[in-house]
């Protein structure tokens, strides 16, 4: 996930990664909504997510489409994770949890380099964020800095080939059946390899994940 710039602490939103424009006024309405039902001020969300207040104004009433960054940033500070704060109601917490995604079907939301297709979004407060990924950037010139955020991840190679570009590793090419887990901590990108667009199985986690080794 790409850093964006910041101003006085708080991070500013960047547009080269951010949801479509239906997405985004969906969201807006969302965050205003819980954050309502909170009793919280923009200026508390702002202190809970590390964006500024303009930002956070812009994204509620539409008119800014926030970056992948910027919605795990949003749902950390509201202690959702990002399918149930795209969802316009997240359903209440059973005690125990079974959720089934049948082919072809999942919400989808489009970003310039990616396309997700979230998977099991019908369950609340998930640990991780499992979902299908298109790949529509084909150069790391095209995909631009690389991304880098809280939590672990891993995806597996369904269909094309890929170039994983990381900050501290040479690129690793990979193909169909093909398995990577990384840090997110670490600047990563992921681009198609050819003139197909690439598709993965993706899970990353929501928030830093601390690992005892031992």
């Amino acid at each position: 996930m790409r850093k964006d710039a910041s101003l006085n602490g708080n991070i500013v939103e960047d547009k080269a990664h951010s949801l479509s424009p239906s997405s985004s006024s969906q969201l807006g309405v969302r965050v205003r909504d819980i954050r309502k039902r909170r009793k919280w001020t923009q200026g508390e969300l702002g202190k809970r997510t590390g964006l500024a207040v303009s930002t956070i104004s812009k994204i509620e009433n539409g008119q800014l489409s926030p970056t992948f960054e910027t919605l795990m940033r949003l749902a950390e500070g509201l202690s959702l994770d990002i399918p149930d704060l795209l969802e316009r109601e997240a359903l209440p917490p059973a005690l125990t949890r079974l959720s089934v995604t049948r082919r072809g079907h999942g919400e989808v939301h489009e970003m310039p380099h990616y396309n997700y297709r979230l998977l099991c979004s019908d369950l609340a407060n998930k640990q991780m964020n499992p979902l299908i990924a298109e790949l529509k950037a084909h150069s790391k010139k095209e995909f631009g800095p690389l991304f880098s955020h809280p939590g672990e991840e891993l995806f597996l190679v369904l269909k094309g080939k890929v170039e994983l570009h990381t900050e501290h590793y040479t690129t690793r090419y990979m193909g169909e059946g093909d398995c990577a887990y990384f840090d997110s901590t670490m600047g990563h990108a992921c681009i198609s390899v050819g003139e197909e667009d690439a598709v993965l199985f993706w899970v990353s986690t929501l928030r830093d994940t601390k690992v005892d080794w031992g």
